[in-house]
C-alpha cells in the first residue's frame, strides 16, 4: 500500500506541473530504440522498480537482524545454563561473524574458569594432605618423648641405665621432630617461586669436594668411598650456594640412607653447551620401576625403605625438585641393577626471568 501511495502521490505531482510532464515526454521520445520504436522509459516502472527494490533490502535487514536478535537470545540461554552449574555443557553452535567470536570466548572462559576450580581443588587437598602427613609424622616421635617423659616424671625407672635410656630415646625423637620441622620449613620456602635467590659466582668444583669432604666420616662407617670430580675443573656457575648446598646434600644423604650394599658415592659435574649436569651416583640397590616416577613427590618414600634406620621425613627429594625448579633446571634419576644416579641439570648463567 505503501509503495501505491507514492506511485499515486508521484504520478498527481507530474501530472499537475505541465513543465515536469513536458520534460517527461521529451525524454521518452528521446529513448526509443528499434524500428517499432520501443520505449525504455516510463517513470511509473522506475518509481515502482525502485521502491520493490527498497522493500526487499528492507525484507532482508530486518530478517537478518531478526535472525541475528534470535542467535544472541540462544547464547544467552546457553550461558544461563552453563551458570546454573552445567559447568561441562559448551556452546557448540557456530555462527558467522563477531558473534562466533563471542561463543568462542565464552567458551574458552568457561574452560578457563574450570581449570582454575581443578588447580584450587587441587591445591586445598594438596593443602589437606600436607597437614595430615606432618600430623602423623609429628604425633609418632611427639608420642614417645610424652611416654618416655612421663616414665621419668613418675619415678618408673629402676636404675640409672633406665633413666639414661628414657632420655636418650626422647633426646632421638626430638632430635627427628626438629628435622622433619627444618625439612618442612625448607619445603614450604623453596615452593615459593617468587622467594627471591642470593643468585652469586659458585665454583662448582669446590662445592662438590667440600661436600664429599663433609659425609666422607658417615660414609666410611658404612664402607662407603666418597668421591667428586668435575670436569672441566673450577666450572664456575650462577647460582645460589646455600640452596645448591643443600640440593646436592639431600642427595648424598638420600644414597647413604637408601643405597643398599654401595660401596661408593660419586659426585661427577660435566659442562654441556651453556648447561652443567652433575651426577650423584651410587652401586647400592636398585630403585624400583614403579617408584621412580614418584621420587620427587612429597613424602614419598620407597615402600622397602620404610624403616626406624633409614626412614626419613620423605620431603627430601621434594626440595631438591624444588630447588631446581628455583634455577630453571630438571632432575631425573637412572637406576639399573650396576648404579643409580641422580641427574641434575641447570644453567650455567641464572636468568630471572627465564621460565620454568
Amino acid at each position: 500500500m505503501l509503495n501505491v501511495s507514492l506511485v499515486v502521490m508521484a504520478d498527481f505531482a507530474i501530472k499537475s506541473n505541465p513543465g515536469m510532464e513536458s520534460g517527461i515526454f521529451i525524454i521518452k521520445q528521446a529513448l526509443q530504440i528499434g524500428p517499432y520504436h520501443t520505449q525504455i522509459w516510463s517513470y511509473q516502472r522506475w518509481v515502482v522498480g525502485f521502491l520493490v527494490l527498497i522493500d526487499i533490502w528492507v525484507i532482508v535487514w530486518r530478517l537478518r537482524r531478526r535472525y541475528a536478535q534470535y542467535q544472541l537470545q540462544h547464547i544467552i540461554r546457553e550461558l544461563h545454563y552453563i551458570a546454573q552449574g552445567h559447568f561441562d555443557h559448551r556452546i557448540s553452535f557456530k555462527v558467522r561473524g563477531e558473534q562466533q567470536q563471542v561463543i568462542t570466548s565464552v567458551n574458552s572462559l568457561v574452560d578457563s574458569a574450570i581449570q582454575s576450580m581443578d588447580d584450587e581443588r587441587k591445591i586445598e587437598q594438596s593443602k589437606d594432605e600436607l597437614i595430615t602427613n606432618v600430623s602423623h609424622d609429628l604425633r609418632t616421635p611427639l608420642t614417645s618423648i610424652i611416654g618416655y617423659l612421663g616414665l621419668i616424671e613418675d619415678e618408673q625407672y629402676h636404675s640409672q641405665e633406665d633413666l639414661l635410656k628414657y632420655t636418650h630415646t626422647a633426646y632421638e625423637k626430638a632430635t627427628q621432630m626438629k628435622s622433619l620441622v627444618e625439612d618442612l620449613f625448607e619445603y614450604t620456602k623453596v615452593r615459593q617461586t617468587s622467594a627471591p635467590l642470593n643468585i652469586m659466582s659458585v665454583n662448582l668444583d669446590q662445592m662438590l669436594e667440600q661436600l664429599a669432604a663433609s659425609f666422607e666420616l658417615e660414609a666410611s662407617k658404612k664402607n662407603i668411598t666418597m668421591s667428586a670430580e668435575t670436569k672441566p675443573s673450577n666450572l664456575m656457575i650462577q647460582a645460589d650456594a646455600e640452596k645448591l648446598g643443600r640440593l646436592f646434600s639431600n642427595l648424598i644423604a638420600n644414597g647413604l640412607k637408601y643405597g643398599d650394599g654401595a660401596t661408593y658415592i660419586k659426585l661427577t659435574a660435566q659442562q654441556k653447551n651453556n648447561e652443567v649436569q652433575v651426577y650423584v651416583s651410587n652401586d647400592g640397590a636398585k630403585i624400583p620401576e614403579k617408584s621412580q616416577n614418584h621420587l620427587f613427590e612429597r613424602f614419598y618414600r620407597v615402600e622397602e625403605s620404610r624403616s626406624k634406620a633409614t626412614g626419613g621425613t620423605g620431603l627430601g627429594l621434594a626440595i631438591v625438585q624444588g630447588i631446581v625448579d628455583l634455577h630453571h633446571g630438571n632432575v631425573k634419576v637412572e637406576s639399573n641393577e650396576k648404579e643409580t644416579s641422580f641427574v641434575v641439570t641447570i644453567p650455567i648463567g641464572y636468568q630471572a626471568d627465564q621460565a620454568n
